[in-house]
């Protein structure tokens, strides 16, 4: 489950127009400053290659719910500073980490400032996306995280997660619905999103 955790770092992707050239870094940062919520579905390839599927919710700063689909039964959610991941098949206690450890807290932070220094290790254009890598400049032995936008309007695709152990999760998000007003019951974990 630890592999959740980590990859679970971001997964906003919906169809729309290519981006035609890099966006510049303060576009990006202000992007993700004006994101409030969200909720999509995402895919989610594993660092074994296999696919899990689910809904997340995002609610910045610093809150976040990922529901895995079946036969996945897993919930991670972030809130008060910490990441909880907890899977009812493994019969275990629900694990926790710090978020400020984990990739997810670029995105969660209060105020995303990637021109912060040795916070962007690469700013890149890979010819229909900007991709923009980035880690913790103060702990970066927490892994890092690549973020792919596309532009024109800028919006976040999707996000790799690349954890302190070397292994990479790759999440693709749905068509993002933002500002809505979300139940705050959904931060809450192990609680069911029906009727959410």
């Amino acid at each position: 489950m630890k592999q959740i955790a980590f990859a679970l770092a971001l997964t906003l992707s919906a169809p729309a127009a290519w981006a035609a050239e890099k966006l510049p870094l303060n576009e990006i940062s202000g992007y993700l400053n004006r994101l409030k919520t969200v909720q999509t579905t995402f895919t989610q390839i594993n660092d074994d290659g296999s696919l899990s599927t689910g809904k997340l919710w995002l609610q910045r700063p610093g809150r976040m719910r990922f529901e895995y689909d079946p036969p996945e039964s897993a919930v991670v959610t972030a809130k008060g500073g910490t990441v909880i991941i907890q899977d009812p098949k493994s019969n275990q206690p629900a694990e926790q980490y710090p978020l400020n450890r984990t990739p997810l807290s670029i995105i969660l932070a209060r105020k995303v400032d990637l021109s912060r220094a040795n916070m962007v290790v690469g700013h890149g254009f890979d010819g229909t996306s900007t991709v923009v890598t980035a880690q913790d400049p103060e702990n970066p032995q927490y892994g890092k995280l690549d973020l792919l936008f596309t532009g024109d309007p800028v919006e976040l695709r999707k996000w790799v997660v690349h954890d302190g152990a070397g292994s990479q999760t790759t999440v693709i998000l749905g068509k993002l619905t933002k500002g809505n007003s979300l139940n705050q019951n959904l931060f809450v974990n192990g609680n069911a999103s029906e009727d959410r």
